[in-house]
C-alpha cells in the first residue's frame, strides 16, 4: 500500500492560484465532506504557501465534521491539522523559508488540501531522510505523547504508566517516549490481533498489554503485579467511557490521569447518532473532587489545539518532542487524497494500526467529480 510514496512523476497538475480541497459546508454529517476546487490566494505577508504531499488523519477531523470537536470551525471548514509538501512562495517577511523547501506544516484545520497558505513559524523542516508521509504523520500525534506525558504527566525512569489505544498513533508515541525516559508502560488495547501485533512487532511484554473487557480491572490488577507495582503513575486515555473507572480508581498517590480524547463516544456512523451520544453521555464517568483531595490523585484534561495558540512555544516543543521520537512513525494506511471518505472509515472502524494518511500524488481509482462526495474506492483500503 505505501510503496512508490515518493514517486511524484504522476501528480496531477494544478493551476497555479486553484486548489484541490476537501471541504463541508457546516458540521453534523461526514457525508457532507465534498471534493472540491477553489481558489487559493497568494501568501499574505507572514504567511508560506505550501504545495502539499501528504495530509495526516486525526480523530479530531471526524469529531470536527460531526459536531463534536469544541473547536470547530462555525460554516464552511477544511478539516486536517497537519501536512507535509514543498514550499511553492513566501509572503513578504518571511525569510527562513524559501521556494522548494521540504516542509512538516501544522494548521489549525485547513489541512485536507493540495496547496495551503500558514504562517511561517507553523512550518518544521522534514528530515533529510523522512519521507512526506511520515512527515505529515509525525507532528500532532508526537506532539500530543509529549506534551501529555512529559509537559503535564512528568513521566520519568521508572514511572509506571498505562497507556490507552496503545496500538494508535498517539499510543505507539507514547510508548517510544517512555521507552526513551526508562518508563514502564501497561498497553491497553482493544482487539486481541492488537495484542498479538504489539508484541510480535514492538517487543512488549505480553503480560503488559491488557484488552479491554468485561474484566478489565482484574487484569490491571494482574499487570501491576507482574511489574512488582502497587499502582500506576500516570494513565494517558483517549478512550474515557466504561474503562476510565478501572484505571482512575489504580492511580498511586499523586498519580495523574492525563485525558486528551473521548474516543468511546464515537461510532462508526457518518452521522452523530443523538439516541447514542446522549446514553453515552449519561452513563460517563463521573469524579468527586473532594473525595480526590483525600486519594492525593488528580485528572488533567487537555487538547492539543491549544498549543496553536501559544506558537512562540512550538518550536521548543517540537525539538523536545524530536528528542524523545527521532524516529518517523508508523504508518499504518495510506489512501489517495480523493479517497478521503475511505480513509475516514477505516479510521473510524478502530481495526487500523499507527497512523493514516492521504497522498496528494496519487491519483485514486473512479476519483470523485468536482462537487461529488468521494467515497472513494474499497480496493485502495485493502
Amino acid at each position: 500500500m505505501l510503496g512508490g510514496m515518493n514517486d511524484r512523476t504522476d501528480r496531477p497538475s494544478r493551476p497555479e492560484h486553484r486548489r484541490l480541497a476537501w471541504r463541508i459546508p457546516r458540521a453534523g454529517s461526514l457525508a457532507n465532506l465534498r471534493f472540491v476546487e477553489e481558489d487559493l490566494p497568494a501568501p499574505a505577508p507572514g504567511e508560506v504557501q505550501i504545495d502539499v504531499v501528504a495530509v495526516g488523519l486525526n480523530f479530531a477531523d471526524i469529531f470536527a465534521c460531526l459536531g463534536l470537536y469544541s473547536a470547530t470551525p462555525a460554516g464552511s471548514f477544511v478539516p486536517g491539522l497537519e501536512a507535509a509538501g514543498t514550499v511553492r512562495r513566501v509572503g513578504d517577511g518571511v525569510t527562513r523559508w524559501r521556494p522548494g523547501d521540504r516542509v512538516i506544516v501544522l494548521t489549525r484545520f485547513g489541512g485536507y488540501a493540495s496547496a495551503l497558505n500558514v504562517g511561517e513559524q507553523y512550518l518544521w523542516p522534514l528530515p533529510e531522510t523522512w519521507s512526506f508521509e511520515d512527515g505529515a504523520a509525525y507532528p500532532v500525534q508526537a506532539l500530543t505523547a509529549w506534551y501529555g506525558l512529559v509537559a503535564l504527566g512528568g513521566a520519568r525512569r521508572g514511572s509506571v504508566v498505562l497507556v490507552q489505544s496503545a496500538a494508535g498513533g498517539v499510543g505507539l508515541n507514547a510508548l517510544q517516549v517512555l521507552r526513551q525516559l526508562g518508563a514502564q508502560p501497561v498497553a491497553v488495547v482493544g482487539r486481541e490481533s492488537k495484542r498479538d501485533w504489539l508484541v510480535r512487532e514492538h517487543g512488549l511484554d505480553p503480560a503488559c498489554v491488557v484488552l479491554r473487557g468485561p474484566h478489565f480491572g482484574a487484569a490491571l490488577d494482574a499487570a501491576l503485579r507482574h511489574l512488582d507495582a502497587a499502582a500506576f503513575d500516570l494513565v494517558f486515555d483517549a478512550v474515557y467511557g466504561p474503562s476510565f473507572r478501572p484505571a482512575f480508581e489504580r492511580l498511586a498517590p499523586e498519580g495523574r490521569h492525563l485525558l486528551y480524547g473521548a474516543a468511546d463516544f464515537m461510532g462508526e456512523g457518518r452521522r452523530a447518532n443523538p439516541l447514542r451520544l446522549a446514553w453515552r453521555w449519561l452513563r460517563r464517568p463521573r469524579l468527586d473532587p473532594l473525595a480526590m483531595i483525600s486519594q492525593n490523585r488528580g485528572l488533567l484534561a487537555f487538547n492539543l489545539i491549544w498549543l496553536w495558540g501559544e506558537a512562540a512555544r512550538l518550536p521548543d516543543a517540537l525539538r523536545e518532542t524530536l528528542a524523545l521520537i527521532p524516529d518517523p512513525p508508523h504508518i499504518g494506511g495510506a489512501w489517495p487524497f480523493a479517497d478521503a471518505h475511505t480513509a475516514l472509515a477505516a479510521l473510524q472502524s478502530g481495526d487500523t494500526t499507527g497512523k493514516l494518511v492521504l497522498q496528494v500524488d496519487k491519483p485514486a481509482v473512479d476519483s470523485p467529480r468536482n462537487g461529488a462526495s468521494g467515497e472513494g474506492s474499497a480496493a485502495a483500503a485493502r
